[in-house]
């Protein structure tokens, strides 16, 4: 039965179940199938054996187990395509679609958020177990850590790292630390190389949920409770208290800036003679309250700076949410249009810039299980909105179903996202999605693992090496041309 199991998906346990519960089955069959003492020991044993493997065996050594369904799902949907570049210059790679290859490393217990790239093209992730949080310098090729750091962030949830360069920032509760991701020889390390103590200006019950470097040695800062603060090379940390809920990134403004959005309004703050300063605010409609697959009743998304000045989020309003996109130097709204559809529209994912435009996905219902039970999907949609001079408008939706954030190249001129596929033989089957930045079509589809290890909601992550990385439940994925 685990055969059928695994290569016909769930539906064989779900059938047999049905049938052995028929009581003439119970009568005639189920004698003949009870195992012998010695059976009952030998697969116990087994079990125990292949537990002890994988707590023995280093996180990413080994690939991450196969799930049900591999001949009752596609392994690769769409063709290769060439190339067509988004602009001058075109920087970012990403997969083609050509004759892909998937590797995946099984990290057991450990769950990683979204993933960063150093300057080396190493990856950084902060990793959460039952254990605790680490912060990790992963091998892109083998995908097994090569360095870490524990990290001790009391009740909170360590941030995801911030990366440029060698340098990460990451937010730990009440500390801000900045740690080098290489040593002098330029091999694989961590190393504090500053640490701001922030219980002068947090409250006890307060944790750090962002961080955005300056770029001149310092670091802002948000808090959950509603803080922005800043952190300058040198001289003293201050803050500004927004009055309202943070639970998303920091987005980077011209000049050094930032963008942070709370529960209620987006702001632009700056330092103004070192000192956090507000530069604007904009409210925007709260709708009626959390959403299927919300954590807070607001935006879902991180801000996003466009070309021309622009700056774009997600509002809650109902029955449709928006994309509200605003200038940036005032704050004054430009635009904004409606996404998806009605009473089924929410995101919880970063949106994604493409040069004046944005993309926004949709992940409605991704917060609850039996939504995604045996083969099922949420509504989903990915949307490109076009953004001119005073007007925006949904240029395509594809019908991709995506827990994650997006990410183009605009070297390939294709958006990839880590989407499941909907199963009538309840398979739960991910795919590494990729369409035609200009038009949404369908490019090419290459299935990336089968179960619930494979969940992504971490987005997905390019690499100068033209690789796309996925962090799921179980361990981390990676898809690249042959």
């Amino acid at each position: 039965m685990a055969v059928l199991w695994l290569v016909l998906g769930p539906w064989v346990v779900v059938v047999v179940a049905a049938v052995l519960a028929h009581p003439w089955v119970r009568r005639r069959v189920l004698p003949w199938l009870r195992p012998s003492r010695r059976a009952v020991v030998g697969i116990a044993s087994t079990a125990v054996a292949l537990t002890g493997v994988v707590l023995v065996v280093p996180d990413g050594w080994l690939p991450m187990p196969p799930g049900p369904g591999r001949w009752v799902t596609p392994a690769y949907v769409g063709r290769p395509v060439p190339a067509r570049p988004l602009g001058e210059p075109a920087v970012q790679p990403g997969p083609l679609g050509d004759s892909p290859e998937v590797d995946s490393g099984w990290w057991g217990l450990e769950r990683c958020g979204r993933l960063a790239v150093d300057g080396e093209q190493r990856l950084v992730a902060t990793c959460r177990s039952r254990s605790g949080q680490r912060l990790h310098v992963i091998d892109p090729d083998s995908l097994d850590p090569r360095a870490g750091k524990d990290l001790d962030p009391g009740e909170c949830d360590a941030t995801d790292p911030v990366v440029a360069g060698e340098l990460a920032v990451v937010g730990v509760g009440r500390t801000l630390l900045s740690v080098a991701t290489a040593d002098g020889a330029g091999e694989p390390d961590v190393t504090t190389v500053r640490s701001v103590d922030l219980a002068d200006v947090l409250p006890e019950d307060d944790c750090v949920v962002a961080v955005l470097p300056t770029g001149e040695g310092g670091s802002w800062f948000a808090s959950a409770g509603g803080r922005v603060g800043l952190a300058p090379g040198e001289g003293e940390v201050s803050t500004l208290d927004l009055g309202a809920e943070i639970a998303n990134p920091l987005g980077r403004a011209p000049d050094g800036d930032a963008y942070v959005v709370t529960v209620e309004s987006l702001h632009r703050v700056g330092a103004r003679s070192g000192v956090a300063a507000e530069v604007w605010r904009a409210a925007y409609e709260r709708g009626s309250g959390t959403k299927p697959g919300q954590l807070t009743a607001g935006t879902g998304s991180a801000p996003v700076p466009l070309d021309g000045e622009r700056v774009a989020i997600t509002d809650n309003a109902n029955p449709r949410m928006h994309v509200v996109v605003l200038d940036a130097t005032t704050g004054g709204e430009v635009c904004r249009t409606e996404v998806f559809d009605d009473d089924r529209s929410a995101t919880e994912t970063d949106l994604v810039a493409l040069g004046a435009d944005v993309l926004v996905a949709n992940t409605w219902g991704w917060g609850g299980w039996a939504r995604t039970l045996l083969g099922r999907v949420p509504p989903g949609g990915l949307s490109r909105v076009a953004v001119g001079p005073d007007s925006c408008r949904v240029a395509w939706t594809a019908e991709v179903s995506t827990p994650g954030s997006p990410a183009v190249s605009d070297r390939t001129g294709l958006v990839y996202a880590a989407s499941k596929r909907h199963s009538w033989w309840g398979a739960t089957a991910w795919y590494l999605t990729a369409l035609d930045a200009r038009t949404g079509r369908l490019a090419f589809g290459v299935r990336t693992g089968l179960g619930g290890l494979q969940d992504a909601r971490s987005g997905v992550t390019l690499t100068p090496d033209g690789a796309a990385y996925v962090a799921t439940r179980g361990g981390i994925v990676s898809v690249r041309d042959r």
